[in-house]
């Protein structure tokens, strides 16, 4: 492997010698791209692309936010599920297991509906010559959110440039010709979604979609029943969707019909593509009561109407970049060789793999997750979903859904504080929207009080627990802790910003009500407080030779349900409100089933000390405590993160891509750098586009679950910060797990619970100086690894072992430099 590394390497090294000189912030490749996951995506939050770069097709996968099969949930479609619940937790009380899995089967509803593809934009350009085709280069520049694909043929020049544009809400394409007229085009849309083509104008072509009023998951194929339905003669049909491109030219001539759009002749061609659906919110129905989905898409071309590309361009950068460039990330490894700036992407993806050093290759892929979260989380309506908001599959894996039993929380870990604050307000109005739906699925289903959401979700809040009425998996499909752990977005969104409005108008609302479903969703065993029944997603145990799905009082749902009850206590105090509410809680609190450690010195996943059935599964849910929640630290409670260090140790560092990043977040919460560092080369192994097996990166850079799943590039991304800052405890930790080889470096623009921002500079391993501005003014707790000075403000210096601790007050808008003694 070695000898072939270095053969390879050295070869490349002569053959591209003249190299591109690319930035640290491009992708680019020799070729086009074949897979789906070798193309290039573009996004706006609302629209999305994937540019495969071909030469003489170019094919451009497209995306719309809301586009989803189905509409709003229906009520009562399992009215029956009450009654299974006594009769449950009277058989796990009598440890009768099998008897539990089958009786919670009958308390689920229906699937989600599916994240459906948008359709297909194809360029098919001509050439008046057979000349070969040289110098072939396409690219993705994250830092200004642009394509590019370039390429000579006969002497000439041609070249593409796109963007999705934020501002003007459409996908602008350029495409020019060193020689004039020499562009000759043809343009086209299609669809799997029952399209009809039309005209308007002489430059306007238009592809009217429909949705299915029903797609079923992809492993779900029950014989004798269509897994997909295009009508909904009884309810709600399909949302609506158009699609429109305008072609303009200043020397060729356009002609569109309704086969498409025709260019010749041109020396540069724009391109407008905009796009928008029906869909009017989670309870109305797309199709009789849905937006004017025409209007919509041409309000955004009428917009475009008379602006040059350059202002296009300038205004789309901006835009983008009033996100992008609040963090910057260097890590300088004793200077970078030259040469791996000239080597295509995929190929030095696949040299980082064999285990040759690239810390710039590091730093890129940490600024990748922040470009896939603006790209992918802007719009009011719909968050990140399982692949952000870029899909090519009518059925897509997982139906490219909202799972939340960690991967659309996992989206939004690099939100706060990685200066995004504002991208997680999708996440956060949709909570709000699924708190009304988990209000009905609370009562019909289990008769509580307050709102309860399971393991999946989609854009019309669907609450129950999927399965179609008995068919799915308990293990997966009758989890409860949806809504609660969703919860915790609400409060981390407050701790961050200081926002006291937001906390008393939005978030204390919802959460008290998750907390009152918990309250009533808990009963006592042995004098305390558990859930029954209860899963732990998705691993199973042994009992009696027998596989165990459903049990009680698993290890997650209480760490998920003290952290909810702790926020809604806080937030309580704070907003001095509902101080009987508060009581009940604190007093719930205590009475909570606690932690245990087993006999291998782990940390229990179930009450009792049970064996795995599969001792290396990938979900790792009774750490929660660790992380996201703040139970368990090295600091506070040694004995428990000795535990939670031995159960990370027993389950193993392999596992699918998102597994892998919420590892590195384990890691670095127990101070572990060395060990999260690991667990980045690994996320950062080279996967070909159909491989199967452990997770890694795809050639676009794209995470590799397999297949793809976005939540394993954002949990990587915001595991590096988690490395670089912490301030989970009520305090500000510089550089809590910064491994051996980031020996220098320094991080600008993160942000600290207490709305602190944070530059960080350090150099052989040790804080050299920072710097911090308070946003709203508050008192500060700082901990370092070596004693530092502070500026400008008196301060209390205590020592607690090998740390030192500085508490200070600060002034809202003031900036102290922090510098080492």
């Amino acid at each position: 492997m070695k000898l072939r590394f270095f053969v390879i390497y050295f070869l490349l090294c002569v053959s591209l010698s003249k190299g591109y000189g690319q930035t640290n912030n491009t992708l680019w490749y020799d070729k086009p791209a074949k897979e789906w996951v070798e193309a290039l995506p573009l996004g706006n939050g609302e629209l999305g692309a994937m540019i495969f770069g071909g030469v003489e097709d170019e094919l451009i996968q497209l995306n719309e936010s809301t586009l989803w099969s189905g509409g709003p949930r229906k009520d009562n479609v399992n009215p029956q599920a009450y009654s299974y619940l006594k009769q449950v937790r009277t058989a796990l009380q009598n440890k009768d297991y099998e008897l539990a899995k089958e009786l919670t089967k009958k308390m689920q509803g229906h699937y989600t509906e599916s994240f459906l593809p948008l359709g297909d934009l194809h360029i098919k350009q001509l050439f008046p010559s057979k000349g070969k085709v040289t110098s072939y280069y396409r690219d993705l520049d994250i830092a200004h959110a642009v394509a590019k694909v370039r390429f000579e043929q006969d002497g000439n020049v041609f070249t593409r440039e796109m963007f999705v544009s934020g501002k003007d809400k459409a996908l602008v394409i350029r495409l020019s010709s060193e020689k004039k007229e020499q562009l000759k085009l043809d343009i086209k849309l299609s669809s799997m979604l029952r399209p009809k083509f039309s005209v308007e104008g002489n430059a306007i072509f238009v592809m009217d979609s429909k949705a299915p009023a029903r797609v079923d998951p992809s492993y779900y194929n029950k014989e004798g029943r269509n897994p997909v339905e295009w009508e909904d003669v009884t309810g709600c049909n399909g949302m609506r969707v158009q699609s429109l491109v305008k072609a303009e030219s200043k020397d060729g001539n356009i002609i569109v019909d309704e086969e498409g759009i025709h260019v010749e002749g041109a020396t540069e061609v724009m391109l407008y593509l905009t796009a928008a659906t029906s869909f009017n919110g989670f309870d109305k129905c797309p199709d009789k009561n849905g937006k004017d989905e025409k209007k919509i898409a041409h309000s955004y071309i009428d917009a475009i109407a008379g602006k040059t590309y350059p202002m296009l361009f300038a205004d789309h950068v901006a835009d983008f970049q009033s996100f992008f460039n609040r963090v910057t990330l260097a890590l300088d490894e004793g200077g970078q060789n030259p040469v791996l700036k000239n080597l295509p992407s995929d190929f030095r993806l696949k040299l980082y793999s064999y285990g040759n050093q690239d810390a710039e290759l590091e730093e890129f892929f940490f600024q990748y997750g922040r470009y896939l979260l603006i790209s992918s989380s802007r719009s009011s309506e719909a968050p990140a979903n399982l692949q952000g908001i870029w899909n090519k599959e009518f059925r897509a894996p997982w139906s490219s859904n909202y799972t939340i039993n960690i991967n659309t929380q996992m989206n939004y870990w690099p939100a706060e504080p990685g200066n995004l604050s504002e991208l997680h307000q999708p996440l956060l109005n949709f909570v709000k929207n699924l708190s009304s739906t988990g209000r009905k699925t609370a009562q019909e289903y289990y008769k509580t009080r307050g709102w309860v959401a399971h393991h999946n979700t989609d854009i019309w809040g669907l609450s129950n627990a999927v399965g179609n009425l008995g068919d799915g998996d308990p293990s997966w499909a009758n989890w409860y802790m949806g809504g609660a752990w969703l919860s915790q977005h609400l409060w981390e969104h407050y701790a961050y910003t200081r926002d006291l409005d937001y906390l008393k108008n939005e978030a204390y609302p919802i959460m008290k009500e998750a907390a009152l479903f918990c309250v009533d969703w808990l009963i006592e065993r042995d004098g305390k407080l558990i859930t029954s029944p209860s899963t732990t997603p998705e691993n199973l145990f042994w009992y009696k030779g027998k596989q165990v799905t459903v049990s009680e009082g698993t290890t997650m749902d209480i760490a998920i349900i003290r952290d909810l009850f702790k926020h809604v206590i806080e937030a309580s105090k704070i907003l001095q409100i509902d101080d009987r509410f508060r009581k009940l809680l604190e007093v719930k609190q205590a009475k909570l089933w606690p932690y245990g450690i087993g006999a291998k010195g782990q940390l229990l996943e179930w009450m009792e000390d049970y064996e795995e059935v599969d001792p290396q599964h990938r979900h790792l849910s009774h750490l929660f405590g660790l992380h996201p929640g703040n139970d368990i630290s090295p600091l506070r409670t040694p004995a428990l993160a000795k535990a939670a260090e031995k159960t990370f140790e027993l389950r193993g560092d392999e596992g699918t891509g998102w597994s892998k990043g919420w590892k590195i977040n384990f890691a670095a919460r127990l101070l572990d750098g060395d060990h999260a560092y690991k667990m980045i080369r690994e996320i950062l192994r080279y996967c070909e586009p159909n491989q199967q097996g452990a997770g890694g990166t795809y050639p676009n850079f794209f995470d590799a679950h397999p297949p793809f799943q976005i939540d394993g590039n954002f949990g990587a991304t915001a595991g590096f910060m988690e490395m670089l800052m912490q301030s989970h405890l009520d305090e500000i930790h510089l550089l809590p797990a910064l491994p051996t080889a980031w020996n220098s470096g320094k991080v600008t623009g993160l942000v600290a619970r207490g709305n602190f921002l944070l530059d960080i500079a350090w150099a052989q391993g040790v804080l050299k100086e920072a710097s911090l501005t308070s946003r709203m003014g508050s008192d500060c707790k700082l901990r370092t690894s070596v004693p530092v000075v502070i500026s400008g403000v008196k301060s209390t210096e205590t020592q607690e072992g090998n740390y030192f601790v500085y508490s200070f007050s600060t002034d809202k808008g003031a900036t102290y430099s922090i510098r080492r003694k």
